[in-house]
């Protein structure tokens, strides 16, 4: 087609196209493109917003907002709220008042000692009536309590980033490392015999490390550059933390009916940009340990990385299996597990702030690392999300493992697994309640049909107990450690009396927090508020620092612990 047969085209097609139009007024024409413009847009945010939270939240949202658009329904609604707010607020200025908030004129010196253990007995009783928190057991002031003291106390000016300096400290952590490491399959063949990794300060902090170096060792092999992970509800919030640390889209799928991971769900949601999927041995909420193996095979199957979150069962679980009993495959014998946590501070009976991270092999690890060769102040290489670290823990962690050994693992373990079967046995005895799933290790959760669990949550407040409050079901759970061994008798009594006062008497005690976790249960709309201190997501709109979670941590009122 030469140049004067496509300029003859390009004519008749202006002249057939200005016929067309000519028809049209002028406005019509200019505006067309932009609702068109519109349409799309307004489609395309739609999409967005289903593809992040699903097509029933997304209708859920929609119905609520609707319904708010009825006369009186919003104020109702806001009230209810603020009866929430109100009660989260009470008590918590009045412990704040006499808190320091400048140094002192003149230094304390000793006398500051003095001072914090005037401090410290103003601590509520913890001994044996916490769920997990302290998993040492006997008095604070002898055996394995004072052992990891004084190991502490041995180290407490040394930092591993001065490795040249703290050669021993270095050490420490190399063998606590692999110690953990051994446990958990590095010396089977199926492993690899590549196992590593490092030490952190916690149970989240080995799980952000594992989910941003699973993010980057994909994108290095796969080249994502949107990557998604998807976790089951049941798995514990620090995957929250990480994808929004590291810019992650998270899919949270519900579990099944035995609250395990379900592994037809997960598979489900796997596409192009998955870089992760997790299983948790056992889970924090029921104690119930994920079928790994199944999710394993899922993990191979798609060439991803699976993370087995081990930071309640890491100490439990490989010396149950010597103790024979019937624990599924957890660790790195198993294929497809990529990565694993596990807490040396709570059954390793360790101090608080010592964790593990392992991966299957260096090749993965090395995209934990973060090194800067361009800085003015040299070269900078650092393995964990800390630069300096207290080698004090480290060497507390080295000296737990060293002075229990296998064996001392295994009595305990022997204690807290036969603690757990008589409190499960106990909890059957009384039929008001159940007992959720069927427990794997030595965390227990238990609701009801009959009263309200959270009442009797209250009632055992009240006594001392301090137990975690869950929701999906409403239940509560207690993580039996060696401290509850010796009282186990003193627990399920003061549990059949809460019972029994609340079915005789229902309805919230005066302080209870009943109500609050009551109204979070029942809210539909649970995204639709935040808090602008900390952008939390929340059921109620929080407009004081005082009602803040965070800001409020240190008030003694907030509503619940968490683990790690």
């Amino acid at each position: 087609m030469d140049s004067s047969s496509v300029k003859s085209f390009l004519l008749g097609a202006r002249a057939s196209a200005n016929s067309f139009l000519a028809g049209y007024e002028p406005l019509v024409l200019v505006s067309t493109p932009l609702i068109g413009l519109f349409v799309a847009s307004t489609l395309q945010s739609a999409l967005s917003v289903v593809q992040e939270k699903g097509v029933k939240a997304t209708l859920l949202g929609l119905f609520m907002s609707f319904i708010k658009l009825v006369p009186g329904v919003k104020k109702y609604i806001d009230a209810e709220k603020q009866k929430v707010v109100d009660k989260l607020q009470s008590g918590g200025n009045s412990k704040r008042e006499n808190w320091r908030t400048e140094l002192p004129g003149a230094g304390l010196g000793a006398g500051v000692l003095e001072q914090m253990k005037d401090e410290k007995r103003k601590d509520v009783a913890w001994q044996g009536k916490c769920s997990g928190t302290v998993y040492i057991g006997g008095s604070e002031f002898e055996g394995h309590f004072s052992l990891i003291n004084e190991a502490c106390s041995m180290f407490a000016h040394t930092n591993p980033l001065h490795m040249d300096v703290f050669q021993s400290v270095v050490r420490f952590e190399a063998e606590v490392v692999a110690m953990t490491a051994a446990m958990l399959g590095s010396k089977k063949k199926s492993s690899g015999g590549q196992i590593c990794g490092n030490m952190t300060s916690g149970g989240t902090e080995s799980i952000l490390l594992a989910v941003k170096t699973s993010r980057d060792y994909m994108k290095a092999r796969k080249g994502i550059k949107q990557p998604e992970m998807i976790i089951p509800e049941s798995a514990h919030s620090a995957y929250d933390k990480a994808a929004q640390y590291f810019n992650i889209k998270l899919w949270r799928v519900p579990v099944d009916k035995e609250f395990q991971a379900d592994v037809k769900a997960i598979r489900r949601f796997i596409n192009r940009n998955t870089v992760l999927i997790v299983g948790s041995a056992p889970g924090f909420p029921h104690g119930i340990v994920d079928p790994i193996e199944e999710l394993g095979q899922l993990a191979s199957s798609f060439d991803i990385c699976l993370h087995v979150d081990l930071c309640l069962g890491g100490f439990v679980l490989p010396f149950a299996q010597k103790l024979g009993y019937p624990i599924p495959p957890f660790d790195f014998s198993v294929k497809g597990v990529t990565s694993i946590s596990a807490d040396v501070h709570k059954y390793g009976l360790a101090p608080k702030g010592t964790s593990i991270v392992l991966y299957r092999n260096h090749d993965i690890r090395k995209h934990q690392f973060v090194a800067v060769t361009e800085w003015s102040g040299g070269l900078y290489v650092s393995p964990t999300m800390a630069g300096s670290r207290p080698g004090s823990l480290i060497a507390g962690a080295w000296a737990a493992m060293m002075a229990l050994g296998e064996e001392g693992y295994l009595e305990n373990t022997r204690s807290i697994m036969e603690v757990s079967k008589k409190l499960q046995k106990g909890i059957k005895d009384i039929p008001e309640l159940f007992i959720i799933g069927r427990p794997d290790m030595t965390v227990v959760a238990f609701g009801s049909n009959v009263v309200d669990i959270f009442e009797v949550n209250d009632i055992m407040s009240s006594k001392g107990w301090h137990l975690n409050a869950l929701q999906r079901p409403n239940s509560i759970h207690i993580c039996m450690t060696l401290q509850h061994v010796p009282i186990l008798d003193d627990f399920l009594r003061d549990l059949r009396e809460s019972v029994k006062t609340v079915k005789e008497n229902p309805g919230p005690i005066s302080g209870g927090l009943a109500p609050i976790y009551g109204a979070a249960g029942r809210m539909p709309d649970r995204e639709t508020c935040s808090c602008k201190f900390c952008s939390t997501k929340t059921n109620t709109e929080i407009t004081g620092e005082n009602d803040c979670p965070l800001w409020r941590c240190g008030s003694g009122r907030s509503a619940n612990k968490r683990a790690y």
